[in-house]
């Protein structure tokens, strides 16, 4: 059992990073979006109810139709009849629908804007973990441009110990629309410590841990983004003596 008082620590720190996220997702002002908006030119044009062929067909769009296309997952189109009908629609499909003023519609391949716009990031990174060596895998999922919420696990190696951890955190992202992309993160989870029992007598430990990090994305082309941390842990140890971890990590993560 961990004493009252670093219950009551970890606690607040659960509760700040909550506080945050609602003030952020509040605070996050929502611009009037525009969504283009074409013409179906083929006799007509199948509606899946997700974006996969595998999906099944409940909507059929006829010539002459006008639809709007709302946001793209991979190759595939979610789109809005004027019935407010939705669905989704292949690229293959949709570069055969006419502008309103009646152009050929273009989609232009995956690039910075998607960046800017993307939902999901899975990525796995390597550095060093107070000595030890580190490799993490993580998936992110952006809640709003500027804010997403984070799973990770991470697997240090050190010459007298390993680690395996496990942390959630939330990131604030102040500037989406750069390139080169910093953020800043707040996190908690727990993280077990293995002795190499030819080397120390010891038990095996699990501790609760908080972690604050500062890193940046660099978008670098087609659906990959090179990723470099900073992350300063904060390990509660059952013996009143809690411990201070740095890491440095850097690795590639694709989005979706």
């Amino acid at each position: 059992m961990l004493p009252k008082r670093q219950t009551n620590e970890i606690m607040r720190i659960v509760f700040f990073c909550l506080l945050v996220l609602q003030a952020l997702a509040s605070g996050q002002a929502r611009a009037e979006e525009t969504y283009l908006e074409v013409i179906v030119s083929d006799p007509y044009i199948e509606m899946h109810t997700g974006p996969a062929s595998g999906y099944p067909v409940t909507h059929v769009i006829e010539r002459g139709e006008k639809i709007k296309v709302l946001i793209r997952k991979t190759d595939w189109y979610k789109v809005r009849t004027r019935k407010n009908k939705e669905g989704w629609v292949h690229r293959n499909e949709l570069r055969q629908t006419l502008t309103l003023d009646g152009r050929k519609t273009k989609f232009r391949d995956v690039s910075i804007e998607g960046y800017r716009n993307r939902d999901w990031e899975i990525g796995l990174l390597s550095g060093d973990f107070e000595g030890a060596a580190s490799v993490t895998l993580y998936g992110t999922y952006y809640l709003t441009p500027t804010l997403s919420t984070e799973l990770s696990g991470t697997h240090a190696i050190g010459n007298f110990s390993s680690s395996v951890m496990a942390n959630v955190r939330i990131a604030a992202h102040p500037f989406p629309e750069w390139r080169v992309s910093p953020f800043f993160a707040l996190g908690a989870g727990y993280i077990k410590t293995e002795p190499d029992a030819t080397l120390v007598r010891t038990v095996d430990r699990d501790d609760p841990v908080a972690n604050v990090s500062i890193g940046t994305h660099i978008y670098l082309t087609k659906r990959f983004i090179f990723r470099l941390e900073y992350n300063n842990y904060k390990i509660f140890t059952s013996r009143n003596d809690n411990e201070e971890v740095e890491e440095w990590k850097a690795g590639f993560a694709v989005f979706f």
